[in-house]
């Protein structure tokens, strides 16, 4: 008893900093779009370019998420996850420093090859950490920070710094959280017990194939690739330049416009841990096919809702339920897919495929279509995004474990850990 209870007590210390990890990381990430504004003043931007700019961090962040993410499965998760905490945040206050468009190009290009292995590393750790009846919720619960740090506190944080102390002190002060929660990750994170998580191989595993092979063949892999596409397209379409529609076409204040889309994102914070638990209950394909519709109306809204007390109040209730959407395509199907040893690479292939199409591809294509035909284009790209999520979802195969009639066939993470 006394080993469980110590146990429980490392998992629920464990969430915590990795959910304030995973939200400093999407504040990082996010910052720069909602500086947009300022950055198109002070560098000479256009909307294409700010599309851009999420592009360059998405492409690498594609990459590295799904490379570092096998590296992971090989060697362990802490000696790819922790380097890239402090190197990820060093690469904030670099961002701070750059005097041209380029430079910044180039900067958060490298910062994606750091960022991008903090996510398949992290859910890779939820996942083999927590019991299978309660992996949707935990794994909610930290993919949830995106919403509160990243797309709650990011916009206010980083338009009222730049307001009052410039742009560059908003990068300056992004990258310092993760700092310290690096250097307390180094003292209290152990290594998932790598054991257990051989001992649960599958038979075709055991038989040397590579990992990436045997996780190739899984249909739902592949439709989730296609789900993370349309999620990522919803996503940062969206955060690049809502920022944009509501300040030069609704005509708001920078300030207001970072309040109005804060209010979203708590929402999202809330749907972030809800979308997963539900989908506890309810299923993932279920939960995918609701929530993703529902994430439509929010680009829609900022079309036909300028008047921002509308907005922020729909964008609070309704909200960015397509947060909670990224557990189910991005980590919670692709690893109930396949054995727990090979999660990282699971969640790492949908999040390159999104990265690559949904992250780097949209916002350029967006910007491009922005700069002819206005920033309600965008809002409608956004949109269909949404659509192509819920739609991927269709043909999944029903992962959840409260579904499965065959529980043989589910992975199990209910292992006892030293």
């Amino acid at each position: 008893m006394e080993n469980g209870e110590t146990n429980h007590r490392y998992l629920n210390w464990l969430m915590i900093l990795l959910f304030l990890t995973w939200g400093f990381v999407f504040l990082d990430r996010m910052t720069v779009l909602y500086l947009g504004p300022f950055l198109v003043k002070s560098l000479h931007m256009n909307p294409g370019q700010i599309g851009l700019l999420a592009s360059a961090l998405a492409v690498t962040w594609a990459i590295s998420s799904f490379l570092f993410g096998n590296v992971s499965d090989r060697v362990g998760r802490r000696p790819v996850l922790l380097p890239a905490v402090f190197l990820f945040s060093i690469l904030s206050w670099v961002s701070g420093l750059v005097r041209s468009f380029g430079q910044l190009f180039v900067v958060r290009g490298v910062m994606g090859v750091t960022e991008g292995p903090t996510w398949s590393t992290i859910m890779a750790t939820i996942g083999a950490e927590s019991p299978k009846k309660s992996r949707g919720r935990n794994t909610g619960f930290v993919q949830s920070a995106s919403g509160l740090v990243g797309l709650a506190a990011a916009p206010i944080l980083a338009t009222q710094i730049a307001a009052h102390f410039g742009w560059q002190t908003a990068f300056f002060v992004a990258g310092i959280p993760g700092i310290i929660l690096g250097l307390i990750l180094i003292r209290f994170m152990r290594e998932p017990r790598r054991a257990a998580l051989t001992a649960s191989l599958q038979p075709a595993v055991k038989q040397k194939k590579a990992p990436i092979s045997v996780v190739l063949k899984q249909r739902n892999v592949w439709l989730s690739c296609l789900s993370a596409i349309g999620f990522m397209i919803w996503l940062f379409v969206l955060s690049s330049f809502a920022p944009l529609y509501l300040t030069q076409v609704a005509h708001e204040r920078v300030t207001t416009a970072g309040f109005v889309l804060g209010a979203g994102g708590v929402g999202s914070f809330l749907w972030g841990f809800g979308v997963p638990w539900i989908s506890d209950r309810i299923g993932r394909k279920a939960a995918l096919l609701l929530f993703g519709f529902a994430s439509a109306v929010v680009p829609i809204a900022c079309l036909y809702l300028g008047h921002s007390p509308y907005l922020a109040a729909l964008l609070f209730l309704l909200t960015w339920c397509g947060n909670g959407c990224a557990d189910l395509n991005l980590v919670l199907i692709p690893s109930e897919s396949v054995s727990p040893a090979l999660a990282a690479t699971a969640i790492g292939l949908p999040t390159m495929a999104g990265e690559l199409f949904g992250g780097t591809a949209a916002p350029a294509i967006a910007g491009a279509v922005a700069n002819h035909a206005g920033l309600g284009a965008a809002m409608w790209i956004a949109a269909g995004g949404a659509a192509l999520m819920a739609i991927a979802a269709i043909p999944m195969v029903e992962t959840s474990p409260r579904f499965q009639t065959d529980q043989s066939n589910v992975p199990d993470t209910d292992v006892e850990m030293a």
